[in-house]
């Protein structure tokens, strides 16, 4: 009882210096604001050039992703003290263009309810809330609160969802002084990361959010008063871990004006290829309830799920809120780690970064539903220098030339490859160093299944659970032609192809920037061909 009792104190007092100062006096943030204004601020080795990454210190869950008066905000869990998870706090950065970032000082600090765990935020346009005043409406936040020194006592009730509202477009916040606006009454252990949306159809701020192996759907008319509508999930999809960071959105399938639901669901540990993934689900809601769409549900049983992403970085991703109707697009960003190793990551100065904006569309195949990933067309405007590349047929291995100022660690790459006139079982590229450590991915025509191999370098080190051979989904498209565009940012991959439908994250970590990419082929004869290479230009 003694040694909990100090437990306690110390938790409170350190709860009152790393918040109650803080809100007062942010000089820290200051600092950080202008540290990145340094020649060699955003330029530490491993750190990516074109990607989102904090200022300093420990980033995950991408928060609060809202579009208002011109910004695209992006709000994220931070921790501004150290490179591990700590504390949570909402650190804050803003866009007119999804590509180039300004950080701003961090949005929300811990209080005595706690630490600021992760959720969503939406502009209050008809001021439901109330707390709108002279016709401005308010950006509110909602969010976890997660009490540390509850979950250290062993209770169960430690988290609980709260709001917070701003009328300066986010730049300073004021909390509700009635949260949590929903408690936890039910004694659930892991009850968070809200993601609220307007459901026009049933007049009504919805709600979902993660309670353990499932999701809960709750609605209400003001952002403060809400009822408990149903709940979802628990023998539907893959249940390898926890439940977290769910999204719901309605949307058109592609072509037609049929309408229907998706859900997104990260859990962690659970992924195909080891640690943190998203699935995702279509279906439909009533107001009420969410159900599933009967031939999405043929193609799952308890143990599967469909992924939108089969690479092993891309974590905990939800999409922006208002984005105006003119625009119309689904866009998603997600968090580009692995809670496998993401703190141990060789990253010194900051730790983490988000995918790139992500559009994302709902397509029909025969009578099956799939969402799309694709990446936003605001990134071409970044590319710097472009060099083509004539049809190559390759055997064994082809190093692409670098020419017109091509960075192997800063480029976008497209190409297509036949499986008709490609005689090839496997085909791809690999990055490589001086020292010969490599990252590979690539397509195997016998499994008909993506690859990747993060091989075992000194840089790898860090964790016995990050190198690896993967396979990836299996190919089911039957177009005999292979579309890739691929994204590479000095320790990150992204892979598209398959129109969307086949993604691929990854992060890696060579002791030596990569100074080649090579072409390669197994067993035979590939042809690439369509082939562009555009540098990219750094956005800090």
């Amino acid at each position: 009882m003694y040694q909990r009792n100090i437990l306690f104190f110390v938790s409170i007092l350190f709860l009152m210096l790393s918040c109650q100062e803080k809100m007062e006096d942010k000089s820290s943030n200051k600092t950080d604001l202008e540290a990145q204004r340094s020649d060699n601020y955003y330029n530490e080795p491993h750190r990516p050039q074109y990607h989102f990454s904090p200022p300093a210190n420990w980033m995950n869950d991408p928060n609060g992703m809202v579009y208002y008066d011109g910004e695209y905000h992006l709000f994220y869990q931070y921790y501004p003290d150290s490179t591990v998870w700590g504390p949570m706090h909402w650190g804050h950065a803003i866009s007119t263009d999804l590509v180039h970032w300004e950080n701003l000082p961090i949005a929300l600090y811990p209080d005595s309810l706690g630490y600021i765990f992760s959720g969503s935020a939406v502009i209050d346009w008809n001021n439901t809330s109330g707390f709108g005043k002279e016709g401005q409406p308010p950006m509110i936040t909602i969010f976890t609160h997660h009490l540390i020194e509850g979950e250290r006592a062993g209770t169960k009730d430690f988290q609980y969802q709260s709001i917070a509202y701003s009328l300066d477009k986010g730049r300073t916040w004021t909390k509700y002084k009635h949260n949590p606006v929903i408690p936890n009454t039910n004694k659930i252990k892991d009850f968070r990361d809200p993601k609220v949306i307007w459901d026009q159809p049933s007049n009504q701020w919805l709600m979902v959010f993660a309670a353990a192996d499932q999701v809960m759907f709750w609605g209400s008319p003001d952002l403060k008063d809400w009822k408990h509508l149903s709940s979802w999930g628990k023998d539907i999809g893959a249940h390898g871990g926890v439940w977290e960071c769910p999204d719901i959105f309605p949307m058109k399938v592609k072509g037609t004006d049929e309408v229907k639901y998706v859900l997104l669901q990260s859990i962690n540990p659970g992924a195909p290829n080891g640690g943190s993934g998203t699935q995702y689900f279509v279906g439909d809601f009533n107001g009420k309830e969410f159900t599933l769409d009967p031939n999405f549900k043929k193609s799952l049983t308890k143990e599967d799920g469909i992924w939108l992403d089969y690479g092993r970085d891309n974590y905990a991703g939800v999409t922006w809120s208002d984005i105006p109707k003119d625009d119309g697009r689904r866009l998603f960003m997600g968090w580009m780690s692995n809670w496998d190793y993401a703190q141990v990551v060789p990253s010194e100065k900051w730790r983490s970064a988000m995918t790139l904006p992500r559009s994302l569309e709902l397509v029909k195949k025969g009578l099956n539903y799939r969402l799309l990933s694709k990446p936003v067309a605001e990134l071409e405007k970044n590319r710097q220098s472009t060099m083509g590349v004539s049809p190559t047929t390759v055997k064994d291995k082809y190093a692409l030339p670098m020419a017109n100022g091509l960075n192997p660690t800063q480029c976008e790459l497209e190409f297509s490859v036949s499986l008709a006139t490609s005689t090839a079982d496997e085909f791809g590229l690999t990055l490589l160093n001086e020292k010969g450590e490599m990252y590979r991915f690539g397509y195997r025509k016998s499994s008909k299944q993506f690859f990747c191999k993060r091989a075992t370098t000194k840089g790898n080190l860090f964790s016995p659970k990050f190198a690896h051979d993967q396979e990836m989904a299996l190919r089911k498209d039957k177009d005999p032609i292979i579309e890739f565009r691929i994204f590479i940012d000095r320790s990150s991959i992204e892979v598209f192809t398959d129109d969307g439908e086949v993604v691929l994250t990854e992060i890696f970590f060579p002791s030596e920037p990569f100074t080649e990419i090579e072409l390669f082929s197994n067993g035979g004869e590939a042809v690439f061909t369509n082939f562009k290479a555009y540098g990219v230009e750094k956005i800090w």
